[in-house]
């Protein structure tokens, strides 16, 4: 069942951590030049991996409890970019060649806050289920 709003957040979850990458950069280096998500590999594949999670995760409708367990790894995932990104952005000046956040180091906390509505709507059909199967 695609139609459910779990895949509308899962799917916005995708775009937001594969798409945006591409629009926004996360930084600019000390000459003034825009550094994107591909041009750092790590930071590049923890994105794919991210928005890859969230896709796999909305064909798995009939395994809620996975879809969840998905979820909650692919919230961990954006947590850990997050971390990487403030660490980056809290070194000394000297140390390292960002010299200007750029918008795109808050696309993990947009990814996060749609996973999280995301797996609250999962909760939520799971319990509906759970509660329906009581009765019979």
């Amino acid at each position: 069942m695609l139609q459910r709003i779990q895949t509308v957040y899962l799917f916005l979850a995708a775009l937001s951590s594969g798409g945006l990458i591409f629009v926004f950069h996360l930084w600019e280096n000390s000459q003034g030049e825009a550094v994107y998500a591909q041009d750092d590999n790590m930071v590049f594949i923890l994105f794919l991996i991210s928005a890859l999670i969230s896709l796999v995760t909305i064909f798995l409708f009939k395994n809620r409890k996975l879809q969840f367990v998905l979820g909650r790894l692919n919230i961990l995932l954006n947590f850990i970019l997050l971390g990487l990104f403030v660490y980056w952005s809290l070194m000394v000046p000297g140390e390292s060649s960002i010299s200007e956040k750029g918008i795109g180091m808050l696309i993990p906390i947009i990814s996060i806050v749609f996973l999280v509505l995301a797996n609250k709507a999962i909760k939520k059909d799971e319990d509906l289920v759970k509660s329906v199967d009581r009765l019979r």
